[in-house]
């Protein structure tokens, strides 16, 4: 168990908003690095320097949105950025064969849950201002969902390039860089284990292995254990291998390709819990281990490379399988034809 000084260090660096996967730095090296992933075929205006900047610095968009007060934001916008992976078998609920549709899943688990009450704790209402302890999270609908709108992008900036004006252009690129950059948010907050699992914020329930119940762990993860180990985009760069576009062959239950793809992502990093707690509990992470020993550095290095990796193949993915925008197209074709003024 930490001292409370640590803890303190720790809310101090990383922020104390409970589920806050990385800190700012920590997400901006997942967006930098999923930019280094691209093949050079990838669309080269991302690259320039003010595209890469924003791409970056969006990376922190949906953490911002956490700052407001208002419940409408805070009820939409706190679900997507986990899932409590644990969650699903107790509703009865296969995380294998989940419903890659939104609502549907809402359904399911709100059926589930009540079906199996004996499986989840009462909910203290104290500590559910923002309405949303009764779901599992919803992260994996966020990532296929800001794929679609990225796909949707790119299908009318295709369009416009080849037969829209400049400013056009201009515009949907900026919706390409704005949509890449936020969406790598997500795909981030997936590569922190704690954001797969019901013990996002030390041990709970059963623990007879005694891992660490503190909760500030999630913080000193996310944060203070970066800066402390001095882990940055420069160090990890040189690592970094060109991606590979996402499978998009249909699989036999119909479930969308990148969902599946995002699920199994998610499941690999939930498999990882439980290693990384019997890390902590060996007091690998420690702040005055960080420069005896590399194996906690190692896991962390990892993690932020294996979601800059999966950022980078859901945007190629979505260039790659971007339709030309047939409907906008033939807009464009009258318009070029005088039947419509631009």
């Amino acid at each position: 168990m930490k001292n409370r000084l640590l803890f303190l260090s720790a809310l101090m660096i990383a922020g104390s908003t409970p589920l806050a996967a990385w800190n700012y730095e920590g997400h901006r090296m997942v967006n930098e690095l999923a930019l280094a992933s691209l093949p050079e075929d990838f669309p080269s205006f991302v690259h320039t320097p003010a595209n890469a900047e924003r791409i970056a610095f969006l990376s922190g968009e949906p953490d911002r949105w956490r700052n407001n007060s208002d419940l409408p934001i805070k009820h939409y916008n706190s679900v997507d950025h986990y899932l409590d992976v644990e969650q699903l078998p107790d509703a009865g609920i296969d995380p294998k064969q989940v419903s890659d549709l939104r609502y549907v899943f809402a359904v399911q688990f709100a059926e589930g849950r009540a079906a199996h009450a004996d499986k989840f704790s009462k909910i203290d209402a104290t500590k559910n201002t923002d309405r949303t302890r009764e779901w599992a999270g919803l992260l994996p609908w966020a990532v296929a969902e800001y794929y679609g709108k990225l796909k949707s992008a790119f299908s009318y900036l295709k369009t416009f390039e080849a037969a829209g004006t400049e400013a056009e252009v201009a515009n949907a690129q900026a919706n390409v860089v704005y949509i890449m950059g936020v969406m790598g948010h997500y795909v981030g907050d997936g590569a922190q284990p704690l954001h797969t699992t019901v013990h996002h914020n030390g041990w709970t329930g059963d623990n007879p292995a005694g891992y660490t119940k503190w909760p500030g762990i999630h913080s000193w993860i996310d944060g203070g254990f970066i800066a402390k180990a001095g882990i940055t985009t420069d160090l990890l760069r040189p690592r970094v291998v060109s991606v590979q576009p996402i499978d998009m062959t249909m699989p036999a239950e119909g479930r969308e390709p990148v969902f599946v793809a995002t699920m199994d992502y998610l499941l690999e990093q939930n498999a990882l819990v439980e290693p990384f707690y019997k890390m902590e509990k060996a007091d690998l992470f420690k702040a005055d281990n960080i420069d005896r020993t590399t194996e906690a550095r190692d896991f962390i290095e990892g993690q932020l490379l294996k979601g800059g990796h999966m950022l980078g193949a859901i945007w190629l993915t979505a260039w790659r399988n971007a339709p030309e925008d047939t409907y906008l197209a033939a807009e464009l074709a009258k318009r070029q034809k005088g039947k419509v003024k631009p």
